[in-house]
Parts: C-alpha cells; structure tokens; sequence
C-alpha cells in the first residue's frame, strides 16, 4: 500500500481523488493548504506527493521547491499551462511527473503508479563505469570518490545508460524505458542529459562520459586512458 499525500485547495478534487485513490488500494492524506502539505511532507514520510500549483496561501512551485529541499519523494504537480516551456520549468523545480487540468482520474492514478514505478531499481548489484559508482538500492551515485547530488529522474536516467555501458542508446528507447512515453518528449531527454553532464563536470563540447553519437542517441563510456 503505497503512501499518497494530496495537496489540493478545491474541495470537490481533493475529496475526488482521496475516493480515488483509496480505492485503488493507497494510504491517502489529503491537504488543503499549502503549509499543511509541507509539514505532511516532512513528517508522514509519503511515497508520492500529488501537487495542485494553484494553492491560496504559497506559490505551488515554492512548495515544490520547498519539498525537494528535504525529500526526493516522487511529486506530480498539476498545472492548468500547457507547453514545453512549462514542463521545463516544472521539472527545473524539482517535478518527476505533471498533468494538466482539467484531467482525468485515469490520468492521475497512471502517473502515480508510474512515479512510483520509476523509484524502484530494478537492479541489485553496485554499478562502476571508470570513477563513475551507482548504488541502485541505495540510490547513491558519486564520481570520483565525490558524492553526485542527483535528482530522481537523472538518478534514474544514470542508472539506465550505466546498466549498458559503450552501448548507443536511441533517445526514444530512453523516452519509453525512464519517463512515461505518453507524457514526455524527446527535448525533455535532452534536457537532462544537459543536466546530467553539468553534475558531471562535463560539457558537450568535451565530454568524458556521456557522449552524443549524432543521429543516433546516447552512449555513457569510461574515459579512455591517456
């Protein structure tokens, strides 16, 4: 049974998705402002945190960020914007997932079970590519003996490439494998990867590990020695 916080202002949403929720079998604890739903956040220990970004007493993307500064908890937020350039923003805040009003309760409970979906690593075994080291049970990562401060999503998108070390993975098969292929887009891809190589000590221009093979996709290889 998995842990679900709501922090929702509309009452007729939130009593919905609490019906819901339960129903399909989830502990839920539903909020109706914004510093409840921090607090909640920070002292029942949830397994997934289901946002509204439209609450009356902080900006949505404030608590989101508030959020992540003390857990890696999954969050979907739930925006009324469309656009890349607003999943781009959401997911800068700290966001693993988002849905856009009005949706669904199909919509919400298939980003839940994927949210959550995501947070389990499927392998068991430590991972080591050159310095780099990944700990999929432990949800660890460093480079070089220093601890890499990931996000989930980069987390796990680590975890996939170094799972196939020298391999050229296709960006669609990276789309279909870590995000949900519905919600996301080959630029949202791209996107982390930028991320991920800054956390790396990387550029574009010069990588070390992760290399863009144009035309192609994306292959995470052990520096070559000098």
């Amino acid at each position: 049974m998995s842990r679900v916080l709501v922090i929702e202002d509309d009452a007729d949403v939130r009593e919905a998705l609490g019906r819901l929720l339960n129903a399909t079998g989830h502990l839920v604890r539903l909020c109706e402002r914004a510093l409840d739903g921090l607090r909640d956040a920070a002292q029942w220990d949830p397994d997934v945190v289901v946002l509204d970004l439209g609450l009356p007493d902080l900006d949505g993307t404030t608590v989101l960020r508030n959020i992540r500064l003390v857990s890696q908890v999954p969050i979907v937020v739930a925006t009324a914007r469309e656009g890349e350039a607003e999943m781009i923003r959401l997911l800068r805040a700290g966001a693993d997932d988002y849905v856009v009003k009005p949706y669904s309760a199909e919509q919400i409970e298939a980003r839940i079970a994927a949210v959550l979906r995501r947070g389990t690593a499927p392998a068991s075994r430590i991972l080591t590519v050159g310095g780099l080291t990944l700990d999929p049970d432990a949800r660890s990562a460093s480079l070089d003996g220093e601890t890499l401060h990931l996000s989930r999503l980069e987390f796990d998108l680590l975890a996939y490439l170094m799972q196939r070390p020298g391999k050229v993975v296709d960006r669609r098969q990276l789309l279909a494998d870590v995000w949900p292929a519905e919600s996301r887009s080959i630029e949202t891809v791209d996107v982390h990867v930028t991320w991920l190589r800054r956390k790396l000590g990387e550029r574009a221009a010069n990588p070390r590990y992760l290399h863009t093979v144009r035309g192609v996709g994306i292959q995470l290889s052990a520096p070559k020695q000098a």
